[in-house]
């Protein structure tokens, strides 16, 4: 017998990198802003959040399948096909999401989740704290529970439900700062403040809860790149979230912000410039304890320029600065190495196999410093 006539179990189109192993669980259809200048996944789509009772029957879904699957680790294939199909026919077909899904998760250690879709935090505190309540009741092993959320909705939960939710199981929040800036916010549609972002980090932490922000080099275009900089240090300075993750703007067809660069309110960025604009945002960093990831995306151009702060400040502005120091034409060989796949490290320059293949996709392509960002733009666009 199926569960429901109107249930399915569902899954979201997008999740944090760092959540590649979680279970994902989607609270939340689409985006309730969706008009960020810079973001084309929702585009044409509807916001809606789904029934409690829905993601119940899915968090229930998930612990039939993983207990199946503890159970079966010692039996005999044939009696497993057998269970897993009888499982199958109980929960309906619409269930084939929760079987893969709790497979993977079984397979990945049943270690964290992920409450999609783009803003978890948006439903009722009670209607959160009671998904959370049954997310822990059923998996007590889990270690993380993560979800997205945009800093104006965490500024408008009182300090009181911040701490029932961390209390029910909530320990990470990814938010998208992307920028301190309140110009930069104002002309991409971010629909927020510096002051909310700023307020929004600091209910998280005093939440106990950890925090993940985001920082887009190149958002502001070449006319605002050092005041992207400066006003984002200047807020991460006051949040001290424990993990600020870089995000090297890539913008797609998808993006209305194609539309601001056609009409001159901003000229694009390049690769180089979003390294200098990433350098002196952590140059301007100072008194706080976070940790900067650039490893956990393809779209960042210098991977190893990570590390924890204070401590590895230096090193990680060794790298940027490293590449900085590179004639034009060498930088313009890694980026088509890094865009390519071929080279993850500026190091991989020394490599003479992988300077031959770049150099062969330059012969072929006609690249040179006129078309190079054109060349770097289309193959970034295959990562969003």
């Amino acid at each position: 017998m199926k569960i429901s006539e109107n249930y399915t179990f569902e899954v979201g189109p997008i999740r944090p990198p760092s959540e590649a192993t979680s279970l994902l669980l989607r609270i939340t259809r689409n985006c309730p802003w969706n008009k960020c200048k810079f973001c084309g996944v929702y585009r044409g789509t509807s916001f809606s959040i789904r029934p409690k009772e829905h993601l119940i029957m899915d968090i229930d879904s998930v612990k039939k399948w993983t207990d199946l699957f503890k159970v079966a680790e010692n039996m005999d294939p044939h009696e497993v096909r057998s269970m897993v199909n009888n499982l199958k026919n109980q929960l309906g077909d619409e269930q084939s999401w929760a079987y893969s899904s709790a497979l993977n998760w079984y397979r990945n250690g049943m270690k964290s989740i992920f409450l999609q879709d783009s803003n978890s935090l948006v439903i009722k505190p009670d209607d959160l704290v009671d998904i959370l309540t049954h997310i822990k009741k059923q998996f007590p092993e889990a270690e993380r529970i993560t979800s997205y959320a945009r800093s104006e909705t965490v500024a408008r939960i009182s300090d009181e439900d911040m701490k029932r939710i961390a209390d029910a199981g909530l320990n990470r929040i990814h938010i998208g700062m992307e920028t301190g800036s309140d110009v930069i916010l104002g002309l991409v549609k971010k629909g927020t403040t510096k002051a909310k972002q700023i307020l929004a980090g600091q209910k998280v932490k005093a939440a106990g809860i950890q925090l993940s922000e985001y920082f887009i080099p190149g958002l502001g275009g070449n006319e605002y790149s050092d005041l992207n900089a400066l006003e984002t240090a200047d807020a991460l300075n006051q949040i001290n979230p424990d993990y600020i993750r870089i995000r090297t703007l890539a913008v797609t067809e998808k993006a209305s912000l194609i539309e601001d660069y056609k009409q001159g309110i901003f000229t694009r960025t390049n690769d180089t410039k979003m390294v200098e604009e990433l350098s002196l945002m952590i140059e301007n960093l100072h008194g706080i304890t976070s940790t900067i990831v650039s490893s956990d995306h393809i779209i960042n151009l210098l991977p190893e320029a990570e590390g924890h702060l204070p401590d590895d400040k230096e090193k990680i502005l060794s790298v940027l600065h490293g590449y900085l120091r590179l004639s034009e034409r060498e930088q313009m060989l890694y980026r088509i190495g890094r865009r390519t796949g071929l080279m993850s490290s500026v190091h991989d320059l020394d490599n003479s196999s992988y300077r031959n293949h770049v150099e062969e996709i330059i012969q072929q392509y006609g690249i040179d410093n006129t078309n190079v960002d054109e060349f770097v733009d289309s193959l970034m666009n295959r990562f969003i």
